[in-house]
């Protein structure tokens, strides 16, 4: 049976490659610089930004998001994103036209706040709460905790008008507050939140988790009280909080693709590409072995239904036998890929 040719809906792009501002200790894509070892500095030129967006729009469906990411995407300057958008409306065939930008904050000024308003790109923001959950792990360059800088430019964004998200990593320190990230989110006017769980290996011993990880255990304490906290915050039926991972598991109770990749029952909907034009399955998946190819060389929609993209779809049915027998499958198709491949509890067996 041959499988369903996807459509190009969405594409993550790495402008600046793994470069950052930031030196937090959970990163997982710093080390990523090792890949592109021929340059010190990864920044996305001009002809492979053209040819890029000249294919999603060409190729791509009505509705196209672009998610642009890092490293630090900022670190690309404000007149890089300008030529973005011109291109976007140059190659555009009356299609809706969708910019994420997700930040550390540290590079935003009133210049970038009237752009990002004026184009209404979605802002997620991380942070990860108050100073001494943010601090705890999210360090400038100069080894100083980051949390003021990051706040001020939080209310920098919203007096602008921006649309901003908080994207909350979930470590071993910071799942132990959820009451108090939850309402100091809600203090600040971060109605919107994305917690992110932190599962990533120790470098010195890759058969354990990184001693910063959030535990299953952990985890899941965090999500059952911030559900009642997100419950009760509730306007008669309606929330007046959004907490983007319950949102998207009732998208699966309502038969609805939900929009966080994660509980989708398969992987390899989209594509990862980085600063040089490489194009990867998943920006979890930045290795050579899951390389696909170049834009310069290669169509997206090509590369999206390549037999390799389509390997690493199936990835997402090598399920453990407590998932295949559990009651709950359907609403969350076992997670992440990467979160099964860091915990071998939780692989196939």
């Amino acid at each position: 049976m041959l499988s369903v040719q996807k459509k190009l809906n969405s594409v993550l792009v790495k402008p600046a490659g793994p470069d950052c501002n930031m030196t937090c200790t959970y990163c997982f894509y710093l080390e990523k610089s090792k890949l592109f070892s021929d340059t010190k500095t990864h920044r996305m030129n001009e002809n492979i930004l053209e040819e890029m967006i000249r294919q999603v729009m060409s190729q791509g469906e009505q509705h196209i998001s672009f998610g642009w990411q890092g490293g630090e995407p900022t670190l690309m300057d404000l007149a890089f994103f300008e030529k973005a958008v011109e291109l976007q409306q140059r190659y555009g065939r009356s299609q809706y036209v969708g910019n994420g930008l997700q930040t550390n904050g540290i590079l935003i000024d009133k210049k970038w706040a009237a752009f990002l308003k004026k184009y209404n790109f979605l802002v997620g923001l991380s942070l990860d709460g108050p100073e001494h959950i943010h601090n705890r792990y999210r360090f400038l360059r100069s080894g100083r905790g980051s949390w003021e800088q990051v706040v001020d430019r939080a209310k920098l964004l919203m007096d602008s008008g921006v649309e901003v998200n908080a994207l909350t990593v979930l470590n071993d320190y910071s799942v132990q507050f959820p009451e108090e990230v939850y309402n100091y989110h809600k203090s600040l006017g971060l109605n919107y939140m994305q917690f992110i769980p932190c599962v990533e290996l120790d470098p010195e011993n890759p058969k354990q988790t990184a001693c910063f990880s959030v535990s299953p255990e952990k985890y899941g304490e965090f999500l059952c009280k911030s559900f009642d906290l997100w419950h009760a915050d509730f306007a008669g039926n309606t929330p007046t909080t959004s907490i983007r991972y319950f949102d998207s598991v009732f998208y699966n109770y309502v038969d609805l693709l939900p929009p966080e990749c994660t509980l989708l029952n398969r992987c390899g909907i989209y594509v990862a590409v980085e600063h040089n034009g490489d194009v990867y399955s998943c920006d979890f998946f930045v290795a050579p072995e899951w390389k696909l190819g170049n834009v310069m060389q290669n169509n997206l929609i090509d590369l999206l239904n390549s037999n390799r993209q389509n390997e690493f779809a199936q990835m997402k049915t090598a399920l453990s036998i407590d998932c295949k027998e559990c009651r709950w499958l359907r609403y969350c198709w076992g997670g992440c890929i990467k979160d099964r491949l860091h915990n071998p509890v939780v692989q196939e067996r």
